[in-house]
């Protein structure tokens, strides 16, 4: 009977992980893992080829989000607590077998940010590396007085999100697709811009912080990210504006960086 009753706990554990987590490339013996949260009204399939270009000991987990991919049917979450509380309750046990890392762009750079600091606060479990691109750190005066969008009109919506840059290329190409994706990327912006959290008094973590950015996108302020650790915080910028980072050239600069920066983080942990 207890045998039985362990079968059905891991199979539901596994059915919540398959329901929130991508996985292109499942490496058990992996040394570290690279957890990775998607841009506003993103899915998890841009981040989930990534294991298959990192090397056999990365693997290479991609976060689903609510409307959208397999989840489409299910309603968006409202706020940064919904998305944190079933994150770290699908993750946690995941997370303390082996060393891992956290990489958000845009509104990922913010969920990757809150699980941090709710891995630390209520578990004493943080990252080896973080990595945070195209995002103002939330607690910054450039994100603070940032003016809220969601609740513009899908016209103006899309004019603004146009005019930023802020649109993933291949959407803007083909509107009608767009359209679709109007309801995703305002609800996860609702959630950006209804997210508060104080600046930290001291660093609550020590791992390295690595910030990332377009040299043509909008101004962030990166420096602000410097306040959650005390150990290294680099800056490094691309060439491109808001999605940099779908190029090429530049994806490849950046998971060059990430694997390097992991590998020696492996060392550091064995």
């Amino acid at each position: 009977m207890m045998i039985l009753g362990i079968f059905i706990a891991q199979v539901f554990l596994s059915s919540r992980m398959d329901k929130v987590i991508s996985c292109f490339k499942r490496r058990p013996d992996a040394v570290s893992r690279l957890i990775c949260f998607p841009w506003a009204g993103g899915g998890s399939i841009h981040y989930a080829r990534w294991g298959n270009v990192l090397n056999s000991s990365i693997e290479v987990l991609a976060v689903k989000l609510p409307g959208r991919e397999s989840r489409a049917k299910e309603p968006f979450f409202h706020n940064m607590q919904q998305i944190v509380e079933e994150v770290v309750g699908v993750l946690l046990p995941v997370l303390k077998e082996k060393p891992f890392a956290l990489f958000g762009h845009s509104f990922g750079a913010f969920t990757s940010f809150a699980v941090a600091d709710a891995l630390k606060r209520l578990h004493n479990v943080e990252p080896v590396h973080i990595f945070l691109s195209g995002a103002s750190a939330p607690y910054s005066e450039t994100r603070i007085n940032a003016p809220k969008r969601s609740e513009l009109s899908d016209e103006d919506f899309l004019k603004w999100m146009t005019s930023t840059g802020g649109t993933p290329p291949e959407l803007l190409a083909n509107p009608e697709v767009l359209k679709l994706f109007l309801p995703a990327l305002k609800a996860d912006l609702h959630v950006v811009e209804n997210y508060r959290c104080n600046k930290p008094d001291n660093p609550f973590l020590s791992c390295p912080v690595t910030c990332f950015d377009g040299k043509d996108d909008i101004p962030h302020d990166l420096q602000a990210w410097k306040e959650i650790t005390s150990g290294d915080f680099t800056i490094r910028m691309f060439d491109g504006a808001h999605f940099y980072l779908k190029d090429s050239g530049n994806e490849k600069l950046i998971i060059d960086f990430v694997t390097k920066q992991l590998e020696t983080s492996e060392m550091d942990y064995l």
